[in-house]
């Protein structure tokens, strides 16, 4: 069948025939030259006749202006199989381009998980972007090493804003330890307090560590507080204090409340523990407590203890309670003593 046959064969009815109808009417009004070029122009143009080509041409040809040659490449519309070369390309720049996007959001999750090094990850990636680019398709590399360098300054910025986050979250950590540690100390002798004791102690007997529990407590201190008043009684316990602590460097020396002190001698026989707190005893006994001010004596300062050896699996209640009437009976027997059983 020849071209001229092939032609009359077609219908009114026949879309395809329609398309090349006004393909035809297209470049003749047009004063176009039915060549590849022009004939791929008009195809696309009423291939779809209200996307953005159709648009622009009806922009550029509003009031009867005629298209130039110009025109058309302008718009960038080529034969069909440069069309779909084009399209190849843009497929292959999207490709790369989320590869490289897929990269970037790689980056940044590591950022999350290491910071150290990712910056110098992704400048190394700006510079091979652009040596590669300088072999070719310079336009689509300038972008992308735009874009890189864009995101290196966001990455630079987060980095600083994670060095910040974590110089942050670091006070708060110490600032919570801190905190921690304040609620379980005695804020006037430095010393454990009760809660910080009867952790120790919880800890100690779930390990099955041997215990053995004093408690201590200052001699006539009332009198003390009435005679000097409560600023000389804390220095009274400070000193005591402290002296318990050096004492008994090796164990757990708690303020339990008031002139109130608790031991907590950790894998310690009874024998060894009631030498070490009656050393303790001993050494504030001996002291001679003066008045700052006035260099005045404050006549001697002593205190009774009572001594326990803690049961396996024994509560602190019971064991601090044992030790209790203990201590109250080395009052009863004079003071100044420690009372063990």
């Amino acid at each position: 069948m020849t071209v001229a046959r092939a032609a009359r064969a077609a219908t009114a009815d026949d879309p395809v025939w329609q398309l090349f109808e006004r393909i035809g009417t297209f470049l003749h009004d047009q004063r176009l030259e039915p060549d590849p070029a022009n004939f791929a122009f008009a195809w696309h143009l009423l291939h779809d006749s209200t996307g953005p080509l159709a648009k622009a041409v009806a922009a550029l040809t509003d009031g009867g202006v005629r298209l130039t040659k110009r025109d058309i490449e302008s718009l960038g519309v080529d034969s069909p199989a440069s069309a779909r070369s084009v399209r190849e390309k843009a497929d292959g720049l999207v490709a790369r381009t989320q590869m490289q996007v897929e990269g970037f959001q790689d980056m940044v999750q590591a950022m999350h998980d290491e910071t150290v090094g990712f910056g110098l990850d992704i400048a190394r990636s700006a510079d091979a972007i652009r040596r590669f680019g300088a072999g070719g398709e310079g336009a689509m590399f300038d972008e992308l090493s735009r874009v890189t360098a864009t995101m290196l300054e966001r990455v630079h910025s987060a980095e600083s804003r994670l060095e910040n986050a974590t110089r942050e979250a670091v006070e708060l950590r110490d600032k919570l330890e801190e905190a921690r540690d304040n609620a379980r100390r005695d804020p006037l002798t430095e010393l454990p307090n009760r809660r910080a004791f009867e952790e120790a102690y919880a800890e100690l007997s779930e390990k099955g560590v041997g215990i053995c529990v004093a408690v201590c407590d200052v001699d006539h201190f009332k009198g003390v507080n009435d005679r000097f008043g409560h600023a000389v009684g804390d220095r009274v316990l400070k000193t005591i204090a402290e002296t318990l602590r050096a004492s008994c460097a090796s164990h757990l020396v708690a303020r339990y409340g008031g002139e109130e002190f608790a031991i907590l001698f950790a894998a310690t026989g009874l024998d060894a523990a009631r030498s070490t707190l009656d050393n303790a005893r001993a050494t504030v006994a001996a002291k001679r407590y003066r008045l700052r001010e006035t260099d005045a004596p404050l006549g001697e300062i002593t205190f009774s203890a009572g001594l326990t050896l803690v049961a396996a699996g024994e509560s602190l209640g019971t064991s601090v309670g044992r030790a209790d009437r203990l201590l109250y009976a080395a009052k009863n027997d004079g003071r100044n003593c420690v009372h063990v059983a």
